[in-house]
């Protein structure tokens, strides 16, 4: 971690070059994996974006980092974010892939998990 850390600091690629996205990435997720998902938030938050704009919202890279970054916030407690940014990846998900595609029912599940957090009732669901 230090060293990707390091490396992130030294400006030596473009913000979004896609290495140092990778490694951002990566270094978010071991941030999260680590239980430190306060500091996983603004790497998450940087290449969601910068994913968004060179790939589109309906990218599974762009998919991906959004279900991860819904998850930092929900270990948060930052359920109204979570639950926000988890709808929209469902949302692309119905889209894009149909509505039996297995990543749009774990996006379904995952916006599940998010609403028994909150103690929100399940029948309010759909």
């Amino acid at each position: 971690m230090p060293h990707a850390y390091y490396a992130l600091g030294l400006r030596l690629t473009g913000e979004d070059d896609e290495d140092r996205l990778n490694l951002l990435w990566k270094y978010g997720i071991n941030l999260y994996s680590d239980g430190r998902c306060r500091e996983a938030e603004a790497p998450c938050e940087r290449v969601m974006e910068t994913r968004k704009t060179k790939l589109g919202a309906d990218h599974p890279d762009t998919l991906t980092i959004m279900a991860n970054l819904a998850l930092t916030y929900r270990k948060q407690g930052r359920w109204e974010e979570a639950e926000e940014l988890q709808a929209k990846k469902l949302e692309i998900c119905t889209k894009v892939l149909g509505p039996r595609h297995p990543d749009m029912l774990i996006s379904m599940s995952n916006l599940a998990f998010i609403w028994k957090d909150r103690a929100r009732p399940l029948r309010e669901i759909g």
